[in-house]
């Protein structure tokens, strides 16, 4: 029978002894390979530099040098009832960030606390980030014991101060042990320097944390990492690959993306190097082969007919700890990155704030700053597919990226209503009844030798987005793509003529049509190049939730006249520069190739 697994993080303010307990649980329970531990000693020795436990797990290579792990270490460690993934998480305040992608995916936490140092302003803080990415399965390990002469009165008085403060962000840990990771001391065994202490020693307290809620008994959830095409020795294989978060899953079982909401069933399940398997379980790497070829692209979440569904949309309240050097702050653009989606994304406001360390608080910022946590409402640029933190609370879980660097993490608590919610919808029952094509996605991608792509040309009136379209059509075409121009003019005359009869209502109606001719071209395999006037960051979001496949804005102009974010700007009438520089963003997208 196999045994559990569980995903543990240390954390802790930086050498309070993170890595040097890691490495004592591996050296004392034998879980290292053979003459590692032999092999460290002996390299410590050449360099006359005193043996420590902690340069077991040093991975990177100026981590000894610097004497602070600044990346999150992985080991594996096993017990008689778990296998453990155990994450050693950075403790030094520049290396917080790092800390919150280490604990994303941990069921349960080790707080370390230095027992003559005791608690500090990080020690704090690391607690905060594990109760918001919803960990609340903690063991305060007081470490150092051997520093302070196994004093049990300096025991008592850390963990005092620290209870008393876990309590203010209602958080019971249940254990609290003193240690002393340098000797070995109630690590693997009760120790007799303590006998004051009746407790568990830290490898009890691990296997009596308990597993989430069995994940094979909550509703299906799979970020899709990536598809996968074979073409070689006949192999003709369309392969969807990620992990399974949660639920269990079998061959012929129908199985839904969000927030697509497109349908199909399952083939096979795949795994590397190996035969098929009859069932997914949580944690497994894993890939699916479909009856039905549909066009499903990374970012969707894979769900179960029939269990319960997650949340869609666009617009979320998330508790987020903010770690980035500028505030977070409404109006700038940001990425959102949840399982494996990225999406850009705007702080919409602020509804409180707390600082992490004093946990004073005020409602009346419009900013979040370094260090603190906040109630938010959230804006993605496109729909989003969710848990709420109280129902999976790994799929409630995201990151914020500012400046290519994580800035802040967080979990969401509420799904809220968007204007997009009825389109929403109408593009779920669109996928649902659509008659797929027996000439697939990656047939049309290679005949073409271009991916399917909308580019939409907007800007003021005057600025030439007519002819630089109508230039740009003629040059794709001549090196054989495969591309049709549409004017905003031949389809509200067609299509939408009876939108165009009056009312400022009938917008919203005439970009959702023009999305759905879009869509159906971009089915086709073609580049759609279209020219609107001032399109507004609403009537982006429009195109979003409908177009299924990539598009890129281009303003056109010197000077922008509407909110909308272009993916390229344009502001001269050097029409051959401006199609050198549309067609060198159409080769970084993947868009064309070949040339």
């Amino acid at each position: 029978m196999k045994k559990e697994d569980m995903n543990i993080v240390i954390v802790g303010h930086v050498d309070h002894g993170k890595s040097t307990l890691m490495g004592r649980l591996l050296a004392d329970t034998d879980s290292l390979p053979e003459g590692k531990l032999e092999q460290v000693k002996e390299t410590c020795r050449r360099n006359s530099k005193p043996f420590e436990y902690a340069f077991l797990l040093d991975a990177l290579k100026d981590e000894q040098s610097q004497g602070i792990t600044i990346d999150t270490a992985r080991c594996f460690f096993k017990t008689d009832k778990r296998d453990y993934i155990i994450l050693d998480a950075p403790g030094h305040i520049e290396f917080l960030k790092n800390m919150i992608t280490g604990a994303s995916r941990a069921e349960a936490a080790l707080l370390m606390i230095d027992a003559k140092e005791g608690v500090q302003e990080n020690s704090r803080r690391h607690a905060y980030m594990l109760s918001m990415l919803g960990i609340h399965q903690i063991a305060v390990v007081i470490n150092k014991m051997d520093l302070v002469d196994y004093d049990q009165e300096v025991f008592e008085s850390v963990k005092e101060e620290y209870l008393e403060f876990l309590k203010k962000i209602n958080i019971t840990p249940k254990f609290v042990l003193p240690v002393s990771s340098f000797m070995g001391e109630n690590i693997v065994k009760k120790s007799d320097k303590m006998p004051w202490y009746d407790g568990m020693c830290v490898l009890e307290v691990l296997d009596a944390f308990e597993c989430e809620e069995d994940k094979d008994k909550q509703p299906f959830r799979m970020p899709v990492q990536d598809v996968y095409k074979f073409t070689r020795n006949g192999d003709d294989r369309r392969i969807i690959a990620g992990t399974i978060e949660t639920g269990t899953i079998r061959a012929g079982q129908e199985v839904i993306f969000y927030p697509s909401g497109k349908r199909s069933h399952i083939k096979n399940i795949e795994v590397f190097n190996a035969d098929p398997i009859e069932e997914g379980k949580p944690a497994m790497a894993i890939g699916f082969t479909m009856v039905e070829q549909i066009y499903i692209t990374r970012g969707e979440l894979m769900s179960i007919a029939g269990e319960k569904a997650p949340q869609t949309g666009s617009r979320i309240a998330a508790n987020i700890f903010w770690l980035g050097k500028k505030d977070l702050v409404p109006g700038k653009v940001y990425y959102l990155k949840i399982g494996a989606e990225k999406v850009k994304m705007e702080l919409e406001c602020v509804k409180g704030v707390i600082n992490s360390s004093n946990l004073s608080s005020t409602e009346e910022k419009n900013a979040v700053g370094r260090n603190e946590v906040a109630e938010c409402i959230l804006r993605t640029d496109k729909p989003i597919a969710f848990d709420l933190v109280s129902d999976i609370a790994g799929t409630s879980r995201f990151v914020i990226v500012d400046d290519y660097e994580i800035a802040g993490g967080g979990i969401i608590t509420a799904a809220l209503d968007d204007e997009e919610k009825e389109l929403r919808e109408g593009t779920m029952l669109r996928n649902l009844k659509w008659e797929v094509s027996d000439v697939t996605v990656e047939e049309r991608v290679e005949h073409y030798a271009q991916k399917p792509n909308l580019i939409v040309l907007t800007g003021p009136e005057g600025t030439g987005k007519k002819k630089l379209a109508k230039l740009l059509e003629r040059e794709l075409m001549n090196t054989g793509r495969y591309v049709y121009y549409m004017g905003i003019g031949s389809y509200l005359y067609g299509v939408g003529a009876d939108t165009k009869k009056a009312s400022v209502q009938d917008h919203t109606e005439q970009i959702r049509r023009f999305a759905e001719v879009a869509n159906l071209m971009l089915d086709a395999g073609m580049i759609l190049v279209v020219t609107a006037t001032d399109l507004t960051k609403s009537d982006y979001k429009i195109l979003k939730t409908i177009v299924e496949g990539e598009f890129e804005i281009v303003w056109v102009g010197n000077e922008m006249t509407t909110d909308i974010s272009p993916d390229l700007q344009l502001a001269d009438k050097d029409y051959e520069k401006s199609i050198s520089r549309i067609k060198n963003m159409l080769k970084d997208t993947g868009a064309i190739f070949r040339a």
